[in-house]
């Protein structure tokens, strides 16, 4: 598993020096910065033996740029979701996973897992997490449950560097393509059986987060995509007598 490090608009250059820090301290090295501050003298002092990897890191305007080739894609969070609305709960599938439980679900996974770190004050919109297939939460006391940026990014590290450490048969994640394709078809086989438009969005949500939670393989995506094909060839197909019949009907008028 290659973990990319995913910072989306951090505001303190000293944090996100810091994480580079925590990143290399457990074997990580891939950092994309998303629309990010300034990084100079302090940031690269709080890096201290990891300014290479704030040299070598990829920076963005955008998030979906920054995505681009991932496997997975997780998101973190501080909230505690259990306490929002209804119908948030529902598509958010509360409880998150704890780190250690992440850690588990990619254990013997072969890909790029891009692992989401939002802002210091505000963490992650939810545009942004709407782009997530899993969500991960530190359980934290509720006395003061939100962690310092790079506090929790080292918890989340040391439990992500375990999955290294177990000997077994690697599976290859589905391509961030293939899942990308998938949420596309879906949306287009619900619209094709005229499915409530005002349920599409969390319906392709929920999808989403199921398929994050299944882990597919490449060829289990690709096994989704032949049967949506299939079941919108054959939608098409039941279409055409009754478009035939109607064209006849016109012809029938005009005589």
């Amino acid at each position: 598993m290659n973990l990319c490090v995913v910072l989306v608009e951090p505001l303190y250059e000293g944090n996100v020096g810091s994480v580079a820090r925590a990143m290399k301290n457990f074997g990580f090295h891939e950092l994309v910065l998303v629309n990010p501050c300034k990084i100079e003298d302090f940031g690269s002092a709080m890096a201290s033996h990891a300014r290479d990897i704030l040299q070598m890191a990829r920076t963005y305007a955008g998030l979906p740029e920054a995505l681009q080739g991932c496997n997975l894609v997780v998101g973190t969070t501080g909230k505690r979701l259990d306490e929002a609305q209804h119908h948030l709960r529902l598509h958010l599938r509360v409880p998150c996973f704890t780190p250690a439980e992440l850690a588990g679900k990619l254990q013997g996974k072969e890909g790029t897992v891009a692992l989401l770190l939002g802002r210091e004050d505000c963490g992650l919109n939810s545009e942004e997490l709407a782009l997530c297939d899993m969500l991960v939460s530190i359980p934290t006391s509720s006395e003061y449950p939100v962690m310092n940026l790079s506090h929790s990014a080292a918890v989340l590290f040391y439990e992500l560097s375990q999955t290294d450490n177990v000997d077994g048969n690697k599976v290859e994640m589905a391509s961030g393509e293939s899942l990308a394709l998938l949420q596309e078809k879906t949306r287009s086989l619900l619209a094709e059986v005229s499915y409530p438009v005002h349920k599409v969005e969390f319906t392709l949500l929920m999808l989403r987060r199921i398929f994050g939670r299944a882990e597919l393989t490449q060829r289990e995506a690709r096994t989704l995509l032949g049967l949506i094909k299939r079941i919108r060839w054959r939608i098409a197909s039941c279409k055409e007598p009754e478009m035939q019949s109607d064209d006849e009907n016109e012809k029938n008028e005009k005589k």
